[in-house]
């Protein structure tokens, strides 16, 4: 299990399995927030708690959730079902205390800018990408 929080501590998240990758994307919010996100099932093996301030994107597909007082990003929330019924939750694992611990994750590639695609992986890992 991997846990993270906010600055303030304020807003907490929780990823109950170990994560695959860790997607660095470079979409034009994305590369402004900075984060890497690990992805999950609301309810299954992901959980965000505390109270969070929401930006949702003008598409309408996604929210982000912010803390309120230390302003940091901590997830990101698909804003409608899939077809299975369950909700996408993404959790920003820079706020994660365990830095070392998340050092071997794979960095995965995406390019949600121009082709809205997954790259290659290149070998690099969150340790590459992290002080």
């Amino acid at each position: 299990m991997l846990t993270g929080s906010c600055h303030c501590g304020r807003l907490h998240w929780r990823f109950d399995t170990w994560p695959d990758g860790a997607t660095l994307c470079n979409c034009t919010i994305c590369r402004r927030y900075g984060v890497l996100w690990i992805y999950g099932h609301e309810g299954e093996d992901v959980a965000l708690t505390g109270d969070s301030h929401i930006y949702k994107t003008s598409s309408g597909w996604l929210e982000f959730h912010f803390c309120p007082d230390c302003g940091c990003i901590a997830a990101w929330r698909g804003v409608h079902l899939q077809k299975d019924g369950r909700r996408r939750l993404a959790v920003n694992l820079r706020l994660s205390e365990d830095q070392d611990i998340i050092r071997p994750i794979p960095l995965d590639l995406f390019d949600g800018l121009d082709s809205f695609t997954d790259l290659s992986r290149d070998g690099r890992t969150v340790g590459d990408v992290i002080m």
